[in-house]
């Protein structure tokens, strides 16, 4: 039997229930559990938006241009986290330094990706999947760590569950690749039910010596 948790070196034949959810299932599950929690969460929405321009200023939401599916950049939305301060020179702070107890809440406790809902139901993320990274990663993968972008990127995922920021980039990448040739509806349900028993841990926050996660410079570099 293969531990999940190590991705298994035989890919998984696709069979017709796998292909049926991929191709279908996944995008309705997305729909109805984006739309269903936007609704539920409106007032939770409200809230942290009225706090973050009071605590951290304005915009309330932060953009970036991530990774989507095949690599195609998308505007990712999160709830702001850091302040805009700037040394003598007028470069940015360190992250750690622009990170108030407000803007660690909202992390740690995953809050600040609340917006990712929107990236959902746009049809931009998945509610599971490889987490979104930058676009100027796109050159520095090998080509199996590519294939995380077969799938649409996720607001939680394999990684997200199993060690967060606390891995390695090529753990991280392993288990989105592995995902993306297991995925199905009984995974996506574990990986939500586990992502809720993560977040009110607040594991894997922070990697050592980072405030979240170090830039990935490639497998080499």
């Amino acid at each position: 039997m293969i531990d999940l948790k190590v991705p298994g070196c035989v890919r998984p034949r696709q069979s017709l229930g796998y292909t049926i959810y991929r191709l279908f299932g996944k995008r309705l599950f997305d729909i109805v559990i984006a739309l269903t929690a936007m609704i539920a969460l409106s007032p939770v929405l409200l809230v942290i938006a009225g706090s973050v321009a009071v605590f951290l200023g304005r915009p309330v939401l932060f953009r970036q241009q991530r990774a989507g599916t095949k690599g195609e950049p998308f505007t990712l939305l999160k709830f702001r986290t850091m302040r805009d301060d700037c040394d003598k020179s007028g470069e940015p702070l360190p992250d750690g330094q622009r990170l108030p107890p407000f803007g660690r809440f909202l992390r740690s406790s995953s809050l600040d990706e609340l917006p990712n809902l929107w990236n959902v139901l746009c049809g931009e993320m998945s509610i599971v999947g490889p987490r979104p990274l930058l676009v100027e990663y796109l050159g520095r993968y090998t080509t199996q760590q590519m294939r995380r972008h077969d799938l649409r990127g996720g607001i939680t995922g394999w990684a997200q569950v199993n060690g967060r920021n606390c891995q390695t980039w090529e753990e991280r990448f392993q288990l989105d690749v592995w995902y993306v040739d297991n995925c199905s509806f009984g995974l996506d349900i574990r990986i939500l039910a586990l992502t809720l028993k993560t977040v009110a841990r607040r594991d894997g926050v922070r990697a050592v010596g980072h405030a979240t996660m170090p830039a990935f410079k490639g497998s080499n570099g």
